[in-house]
């Protein structure tokens, strides 16, 4: 092989794709918003508030963005296997636990437990592995993986909606905590170590210029705290408005899984979007779409409205979380990847922790979920002003440097 040759890049890194999609349907559907199915069951058994009830899932997410930084940087330095298996193990008993719950503290400090150790463990360092299996098509890659997540973010919550009605919330949480054990144990053995780059130089793209990490990380951790702020509030608070316009009960589910279905479509073209266009455009492209049509679930006043309009956002929606994930990718050093990432979308759960929290909380107050909504809208305005300045940054620096 001379020095210009590349050698063809192994099939096994697919299989590594597919077992980090699973992985992350079943670690961050349940964790990022599979209690929305829970909370109108725990707000009618023990007579609590929505806010904190939502505070709940913010926990958890809580724990997911600082347990993220840690099993980012643990796993710069060990397998990321053995990450994957502590988090497996720590997840499923945080959530049989949780079945057996009494108090809100007790509620908090499990699903906490969870996020750090169990999300901690599936989204920063597994992302970070696909990434690091593909010299070139790494959007696509990165896409189908972040897909994964938004497939059990649209089944956890409506599966646990119907053993909720069948079983109870108690029966439910300890019924996805064994899935959860008998799966992800299984998963995290696929989680292969990719070849160490011999004197390789990291993939360049069009968005990725010299530009130090002390402008690029706050500036990427800023952005993904508004973003994440804005689309939780559909995430965690979709099920209980539809209920409230519509009155039904688990079927209120079933637009969020049609979003939640268009979004896994829309990972997938965000990513090789991103491979075409550039990982900030693609981001920017899905932000403006999210934050227009944000506030178009006010105005929607039946079952089949909701049916027709949810995936319609949700296809704009998906493509946020894969133009991040790729930009960070492109934007960060791979010996340094999984730690950069685990910061950066500590942020990213913080966002998610406060806009569910702060959906809830606009809820009690005024009764409805107008101010909710609209708060997400500016959320986007805001992240979408952040993005477009990064990106003319980063765009005239690599016009000056040619």
């Amino acid at each position: 092989m001379t020095k210009h040759e590349i050698a063809p890049e192994p099939r096994i890194r697919w299989v590594i794709v597919l077992a980090a999609a699973l992985s992350m349907a079943i670690a961050m559907g349940m964790l990022v918003n599979g209690m929305s199915a829970f909370l109108v069951p725990l707000e009618l058994h023990f007579g609590w508030d929505r806010a904190e009830v939502a505070a709940i899932n913010s926990f958890g997410l809580i724990g997911i963005a600082l347990g993220g930084i840690a099993m980012g940087f643990l796993a710069d330095n060990i397998r990321t296997r053995t990450v994957c298996l502590i988090g497996a193990i720590a997840m499923s008993l945080a959530l049989m636990i949780a079945a057996h719950a009494q108090s809100l503290w007790h509620f908090y400090a499990l699903f906490f437990a969870a996020g750090a150790l169990g999300g901690g463990a599936f989204f920063a360092p597994v992302i970070a592995l696909v990434g690091g299996w593909f010299r070139k098509g790494a959007g696509l890659a990165i896409g189908i993986a972040s897909a994964g997540q938004a497939l059990g973010q649209g089944l956890v919550p409506y599966g646990a909606g119907y053993l909720i009605q069948v079983t109870g919330w108690q029966n439910a949480l300890t019924y996805i905590g064994i899935f959860s054990a008998a799966t992800l144990i299984p998963l995290s053995f696929a989680m292969i170590e990719p070849p160490k780059a011999k004197g390789a130089v990291g993939e360049i793209t069009n968005d990725s210029p010299e530009l130090s990490s002390r402008i690029i990380r706050p500036a990427l951790s800023i952005a993904t705290l508004g973003c994440c702020a804005a689309m939780a509030v559909p995430l965690m608070h979709l099920v209980p408005l539809i209920q409230s316009v519509s009155g039904v009960g688990a079927e209120a589910g079933g637009p969020l899984l049609l979003m939640l279905m268009a979004a896994i479509a829309s990972r997938i073209f965000f990513g090789r979007l991103a491979d075409i266009i550039g990982p900030m455009r693609a981001w920017m492209v899905a932000t403006v779409w999210q934050t227009t049509l944000m506030m178009g679930f006010m105005a929607l006043g039946s079952m089949q409205a909701f049916w027709y309009f949810a995936p319609l956002y949700g296809f704009g929606y998906g493509g946020v979380m894969t133009g991040l994930l790729v930009s960070v990718r492109a934007l960060t050093p791979q010996s340094r990847r999984a730690s950069a990432t685990g910061i950066i979308l500590a942020f990213a759960w913080m966002g998610h922790a406060f806009g569910g929290w702060q959906g809830g909380l606009s809820f009690d107050l005024t009764g409805t979920y107008f101010w909710a909504f609209t708060n997400a809208t500016v959320f986007g305005l805001i992240i979408l002003a952040i993005i477009g300045a990064m990106y003319l940054i980063l765009h005239s620096r690599s016009l000056f440097a040619s």
